[in-house]
Formats: C-alpha cells, structure tokens, sequence
C-alpha cells in the first residue's frame, strides 16, 4: 500500500472539505451541471484519443499502481539474485523451483533458468515483456495526463458557459445566482480533478516507469548470469552498475559487518 497517495489524497480533500464547512455548507459546492461539464466532458475528451478498449485498463492500471506502489531497490533486487545463485551453486538449476521469490518478473527468469531454457530465449522474451510493460504503463501515464491536461479546459467551458447564462438573463434576478454557481464551480472541479487526481497520478506512474525500467533490466541482466551460474560475488560487481554510489555501499557494509573479528 503506498501511504504517500493515501495521505495526499486525504488531506487534500480534507484541506478543501474544511475550507468550504468553515465558510457555510457543502451543497452550496454541489453543482450537477458543473460535474457532468468537467467530468464527463474531460473523459469524453480522453476517449477521443485513445482506443477505447485501453482506457478502462489503463485508468484501472494507474489507480492500482497509485494505491499499492511498492518501490523495490536495485539493491533489494540484487540481494535476491545473489541468493539464488548461492543456491544454484549448491543445488544446481533445480534448486531454484522450490525458492518463494517476491519479484513476479525474477520470479518467470529464475523458472526459465530451473527448465533449462536457451539463453538467446530467455533474453528475447523477458525483454519483449519487459518493453510491453512498460508500454502500458507509459499509455496509462499519457491517459492520465490528458485527463489532467482536460478538467482545466472544461472548467473554463463550464465558466464561459455559466457567464453567457447569466448575461442573457439579466433581467431575471432569479437566474443570475445558478449561472454564476456553473461559471465558478467548474473551474474549481477543473482543478481539483486536474491537480488532485489525475496529474499526480500521471506524475506517479512516470517513476513507475523509471524504476521499473532499471528493475527489469536488471533483472534480464541477472537470470543471464545466474544461466551462466555465475558466482554471487561477480553478480553483485555486474549489477552494481545499476546502483547510485550509496547503493553500493550497503551491500558492502553488510558484508564487512558479517566478517569474523
């Protein structure tokens, strides 16, 4: 569960939630001509750009990457790699069948290396994999962010929208005070729907990317020593270029703490 979602979400309402209650009730924020201009027209937007049979997957892939983000470190994923190539090495490629690995992707390189695949195989397919990956992640990245891109413009349609009803019945008093709530509450639901959901989503789905990216080439990386039978050691100095200099450090320090005094 990613808490940094959670808590943004939350107290972004709450922020805005406290703001209107302080200042009188929340229906008065209630606007069904408003929503169905910013939420319905932004979506309706969105599937003008995209194939509609990707749309619902990818908001759905974008919502659960957003509420259940789990960032695996490079090192994290090396640690793993190295201990089952120390298991390999005792065991053999069998050894590994029985390994409970948290990594799905590890986990699909670590069989294909206990089966006895082709290493030109392995390869192509887990890059193929890797690369439809994270094209969908990319296009759930760019749905999100049109949506984002959307709910401003629809608000300002809703504003000019509100203000032409209210010019054109001037002379009625009573019409005045429901076009004006469509003129103003469309541009904050514009806002809202842009700047507390949809572009944060698109910004958290662009790290998704890059971290993803770096995992599972690292992975790639790792199965084809591991199919090598590589030793722990000389597959920890080859991935290590996958990690910042203060990466590197941890695994060493461990290594040094683990040394008989």
């Amino acid at each position: 569960m990613d808490l940094a979602t959670i808590i943004g979400l939350i107290g972004g309402v709450g922020i805005v939630v406290y703001a209107i209650l302080s200042g009188g009730s929340i229906d008065t924020f209630v606007n069904v001509p408003s929503i169905l201009i910013v939420f319905g027209g932004g979506f309706a937007a969105t599937i003008m750009r995209f194939p509609l049979s990707n749309i619902f997957s990818s908001l759905s892939l974008g919502a659960k990457i957003a509420f259940t983000h789990r960032v695996q470190s490079p090192v994290d994923m090396t640690n793993e790699i190295c201990s089952l190539a120390d298991i390999m090495r005792k065991e053999g490629p069998l050894g590994l069948e029985g390994v409970e690995i948290s990594d799905e992707f590890l986990n699909k390189g670590a069989q294909f290396v206990a089966d006895g695949y082709d290493v030109e195989f392995m390869r192509e397919t887990m890059e193929k994999e890797r690369d439809l990956y994270l094209e969908r992640l990319n296009e759930a990245q760019r749905v999100y962010k049109m949506l984002g891109d959307a709910g401003p413009a629809f608000g300002m349609i809703g504003t000019i929208v509100g203000l032409v009803q209210m010019l054109s019945n001037m002379d009625d008093p009573s019409a005045i005070g429901p076009a004006m709530a469509v003129a103003l509450l469309t541009t904050l639901y514009g806002a809202m729907l842009a700047n507390l959901i949809a572009l944060p989503l698109a910004d958290k789905l662009s790290n998704k990317i890059a971290i993803e990216e770096v995992n599972q080439s690292l992975v790639i990386d790792g199965v084809m020593q591991l199919r090598d039978n590589k030793s722990p050691a000389l597959i920890r100095e080859l991935l290590g270029t996958y990690m910042t200099a203060k990466q590197k450090s941890v695994p060493e320090e461990a290594a040094a703490a683990a040394e008989p005094a």
